[in-house]
């Protein structure tokens, strides 16, 4: 089951509708994106299969288990995606039991591993078939994203990550517990150890361009799609989007949005609707940030990486939208480069990860926002944000 599919809404209500105080340690809701709410999701409908399997795990704990044949789940996946809480001894028996999951601790693995701890040496079998070195040592990782803060060098507070591609997650740190409003979070030591993990995401970002390409783009070249996007004036002569083609993440967590276009006219051009998009993505992104400046904790810049950050048109119109500065590193797939910091930090480095990334990641370009462009879009904004509010009850309405 991918991360993106929302089959567990009915479960992930029934969960938060519990209230229990467990849910304070994720920003007071469960997703339906999590493996909380799938698990359920598989016992309740796919009874069989439930019942026949040993245990259901992350992919990553799979990996780890033919690599060096521990079963172990990483902090990272257990406090942001299965309601673990280190600070509070772990999983919550009782509400497990509440939400249905009484029988946790046959189903899923329990052994939790902080990010970087030595799993074991890779099998003797394993390295013969794939002519691996038989000395490797194997150290746990994380979730995709979360990598990436390592491969950003985004591991201390005060600095945001920005990971730009199928889908947009913001991630920061934060030395004290707080609770904030539309945010995934405070996890609880879920990438650096003491420290606090706060998410915002989009789900559908590039997901919502390559749709529309596949759909209306069909024997245009890349280039000459952003080409005829640059010459859309800003705005798109009054055509505004909404980015939710899967629901949304942060800051209103419903996996029941809709994606809208607003304001169409005879006038407006495939191009139109293009760039439309581009904006659509960008204003989410501004409404995450303008959510954390809002409780608290500002924004100055944006370290982003990805596929979307290929794209320079796209990444002005984000920096212009938000009014804030994007570096850009040399590794654009961070989260790579952030699997070989924790593995550098863990064999060189005495488990120094700050050490590892000051000397692993390297800056690329910095990209500076246009005021006069950021002030022509905060009315364009305004309306972004209007358009969702006249709309959010219709779209909770739906199945």
């Amino acid at each position: 089951i991918l991360w993106m599919d929302n089959r567990a809404v009915d479960q992930a209500d029934r969960i938060n509708a519990t209230k229990h105080p467990v849910l304070r340690y994720c920003g007071d809701a469960d997703s339906p994106e999590w493996m909380i709410p799938k698990v359920l999701w598989i016992k309740e409908n796919q009874k069989d299969i439930y019942n026949r399997s040993y245990k259901i795990i992350e992919q990553l704990d799979y990996l780890n288990y033919k690599l060096c044949g521990v079963l172990s789940s990483s902090i990272c996946q257990a406090t942001c995606k299965w309601n673990y809480v280190e600070s509070e001894g772990g999983y919550q028996k009782d509400f497990m039991e509440a939400i249905g999951l009484e029988d946790y601790e046959e189903k899923m693995v329990t052994r939790v591993d902080k990010i970087g701890t030595y799993l074991g040496k890779i099998s003797p079998e394993f390295a013969r078939e794939f002519d691996l070195n038989p000395d490797m040592i194997i150290v746990q990782g994380g979730v995709d994203a979360h990598m990436a803060m390592f491969g950003l060098n985004v591991i201390v507070p005060n600095k945001i990550g920005v990971i730009m591609g199928t889908s947009f997650v913001h991630l920061c740190l934060a030395e004290e517990k707080k609770e904030y409003k539309g945010i995934w979070g405070p996890y609880d030591g879920a990438v650096i150890d003491k420290l606090w993990l706060l998410e915002g995401g989009q789900i559908s970002a590039a997901s919502v361009l390559d749709w529309y390409q596949n759909n209306f783009y069909q024997g245009d070249s890349y280039e000459t799609i952003i080409r005829q996007a640059e010459e859309i004036p800003i705005g798109c002569d009054g055509l505004v989007a909404l980015d939710f083609f899967q629901g949304n993440r942060t800051p209103y967590k419903t996996a029941r949005a809709k994606g809208v276009y607003y304001g169409l006219k005879l006038t407006h051009t495939k191009a139109h609707l293009y760039r439309a998009l581009l904006e659509a993505v960008a204003f989410g992104t501004a409404n995450i940030i303008k959510n954390f400046d809002d409780q608290g904790y500002p924004v100055n810049t944006l370290i982003g990486c990805g596929g979307v950050t290929k794209n320079r048109l796209w990444m002005q119109i984000i920096s212009d939208v938000t009014g804030k500065p994007i570096i850009v590193n040399k590794e654009l797939q961070a989260g790579v480069l952030g699997c070989g910091v924790v593995a550098a930090a863990s064999a060189l480095y005495e488990g120094d990860f700050q050490k590892a990334a000051d000397e692993m990641v390297h800056t690329d370009v910095k990209i500076e926002p246009n005021m006069e462009n950021h002030k022509k879009y905060e009315k364009i904004f305004t309306k972004y944000l209007k358009l969702y509010e006249n709309l959010a009850e219709m779209m909770e309405m739906d199945d």
